[in-house]
């Protein structure tokens, strides 16, 4: 099934009946779908078409649902960018996506970022939107007046420059390509894969559809009741692309989207929408629980509350549970496979600790640590492989990475390498008990450290660095790094914390620079995370 076809059918079905509430404003399904026709044809207009690579550089407004679906319908592949991204990461991206044109807003955080990489890059058109005319007309007055320092104004020098809503000035009726669910393109996810720097996995209309019907059958009552899905989860996000967005479609429910999380705002929208659902990484319901409003919440209309990005803390999901008196249930996915792998059940028995049993449709095994080729040995841990419809194809232009990436069984069956290391009870149950791979999970998203350090070594003084995820109450993970320093150099760690930080992503910078005369090294003289793990755990260190 397209995601094109899963889309259209919600919107026939469902017509006048609201997608999208954004902060107070109501957009049907009927009204979604004509803003998705409109910018197929404004794109097909300035002669983009099927294959082509489009962006999108934006956080949760209507604008992203139209651009999304409105760029499936083209043909063309949908490439998702973190609005945290700077100049250079988001630089970096398009250029390995040849992303040729690129969705954005005019704010202050995200616009100058986007001309910047349209100057200096391969990048060939802006389509800037703006957030006020998405508002309720009070709501949209008051970002005006009183928040005009956050909004950029839109150039109007470049002609490379061109308004959300001049591109959508159209009827909406022009001739769409037929889309092969199988082999078409729907999504580029940039990705740490298993390894190294960010890597694009190519996922299918097929493999996302297939997630989102996954995903929406794990629900006992899916289709008996009205689903209100409140989306804080940030929709550049592979988890909110299928639990917030493609599932909610395919369900015929109604996305509460907020721009960005912020707890006392999620409170408020629980209260004002009547949300049945709240998707979420654990930061998201610490920091929930924190919160001075939590008390005199009614939470009567939440249901379940899906927990991913990052391991659940029994204790944190007890206290929520007893807050709300939602189910907190804690689920396992990688951008490698749409999003979704392994969940607690809904109903029944949850085994807190775990990342559940594998969803309809979906196979999982363990294989040998050290040769993915070998079943893990009995009773033992071993690498988590994973198998079904949801799997993408490979890593874009990358076929060196798909070799180690994908494993193969005696049967010829393909196998995507987690990276993660488990064990699987008699119930199908896994359990994730360590993880191959370097990169920092923080609150949610995946840090990857060697690129910390590349920044690091531009400082004159820093000689070694190496950089670790210690655990963090708030955040999961949070980035420390350790560095030594060349001969005579005369800085301190918070000197060089404050010099790093301003030039990383907000989930990227560190809690500390901790500087030190020596950092460990392999027997062939490489740094070593392992061994300074260890040593820290000697010393009392996290």
């Amino acid at each position: 099934m397209s995601m094109t076809d899963l889309f259209e059918a919600s919107a026939q079905r469902l017509g006048a009946a609201p997608l999208i509430d954004f902060l107070g404003r109501q957009y049907s399904y009927a009204e979604t779908k004509d803003g998705a026709d409109r910018v197929a044809c404004g794109l097909r207009k300035l002669g983009y078409g099927p294959g082509d690579r489009i962006g999108l550089f934006l956080p949760n407004v209507p604008h992203y649902v139209a651009a999304y679906y409105g760029i499936l319908k083209l043909g063309a592949t949908v490439v998702n960018f973190s609005p945290l991204y700077s100049v250079e990461e988001l630089a970096a991206q398009v250029a390995d996506s040849q992303t040729r044109l690129l969705f954005t807003l005019s704010a202050s955080a995200l616009l100058p970022t986007a001309l910047s990489v349209l100057r200096a890059s391969s990048l060939e058109r802006l389509v800037v939107g703006s957030i006020a005319g998405a508002l309720p007309a009070a709501k949209s007055l008051f970002y005006r007046w009183f928040r005009s320092a956050e909004v950029t104004p839109r150039p109007h020098d470049d002609d490379r420059v061109t308004a959300f809503s001049a591109l959508i000035a159209n009827d909406g009726a022009c001739p769409m390509p037929t889309i092969d669910p199988t082999r078409d393109l729907a999504l580029i996810q940039y990705t740490g894969g298993t390894t190294g720097s960010p890597k694009g996995a190519m996922l299918t209309h097929a493999n996302l559809s297939a997630n989102a019907r996954q995903v929406s059958w794990l629900d006992p009552e899916n289709g008996k009741v009205m689903d209100r899905v409140l989306g804080a989860l940030p929709m550049f996000h592979v988890f909110a692309n299928t639990c917030v967005l493609n599932r909610t479609v395919a369900t015929g429910g109604e996305i509460v989207m907020l721009p960005r999380f912020d707890a006392g705002q999620v409170l408020a929208a629980i209260e004002r929408t009547r949300a049945t659902a709240l998707p979420g990484v654990p930061t998201m319901y610490r920091a929930l629980i924190d919160h001075p409003r939590m008390a005199r919440t009614d939470f009567s209309s939440l249901r379940h509350c899906i927990s991913g990005g990052a391991p659940l803390p029994p204790e944190l999901k007890d206290r929520f549970e007893r807050a709300t008196g939602a189910t907190l249930i804690e689920g396992y996915g990688l951008s490698e496979s749409s999003g979704v792998v392994s969940c607690n059940p809904y109903a029944g028995s949850q085994r807190p600790g775990t990342i559940g049993q594998p969803i309809p449709g979906t196979r999982v095994r363990l294989v040998d640590k050290e040769d993915a080729t070998r079943p893990a040995p009995a009773d033992e841990p071993g690498e988590i492989v994973v198998a079904g419809p949801q799997i993408m194809q490979g890593y874009w232009h990358r076929p060196d990475a798909d070799e180690t990436t994908f494993c193969h069984d005696a049967d010829g069956v393909r196998w995507l390498r987690t990276g993660d290391v488990g064990t699987i009870d008699a119930d199908g149950f896994i359990r994730i008990v360590d993880r191959l791979k370097d990169m920092i999970a923080v609150g949610g998203f995946k840090v990857f450290p060697s690129e910390i350090e590349r920044v690091l070594y531009h400082h004159p003084a820093v000689r070694e660095a190496l950089v670790i995820g210690l655990p963090s109450d708030y955040r999961g993970e949070s980035p420390h790094a350790y560095v030594t320093l060349s001969a005579d150099a005369d800085v301190t760690g918070e000197a060089l914390k404050a010099w790093l930080n301003p030039q990383l992503g907000k989930h990227e910078r560190v809690d500390e620079v901790v500087v030190r005369l020596t950092l460990p090294k392999t027997m062939i003289g490489k740094l070593s995370r392992k061994d300074l793990i260890a040593e820290l755990m000697v010393e009392g260190v996290g």
